[in-house]
């Protein structure tokens, strides 16, 4: 397993790769992506229902393009 030295020198790199404003970004992203991971684990249908609920923006330009040149 990793000791502590390993964990520093891999915290360092990843410091020197991203810079410290970035780390808060990264790990708020990585743990989001845990969780939904972990979640979908649980009940895979869930994750897909809320994926199709999310507002995509290239639906909504289908669907302005649809209603400004009206009914077939």
């Amino acid at each position: 397993m990793f000791g502590t030295t390993e964990l520093l020198i891999v915290l360092g790199i990843v410091v020197l790769l991203f810079g410290a404003s970035r780390l808060p970004q990264i790990g708020g992203g990585l743990g989001k992506a845990i969780s939904n991971f972990r979640r979908g684990g649980k009940n895979p249908d869930e994750i897909t229902d809320d994926a199709g609920k999310k507002d995509d923006p290239a639906a909504k330009t289908e669907k302005t393009a649809a209603k400004k040149d009206g009914p077939a």
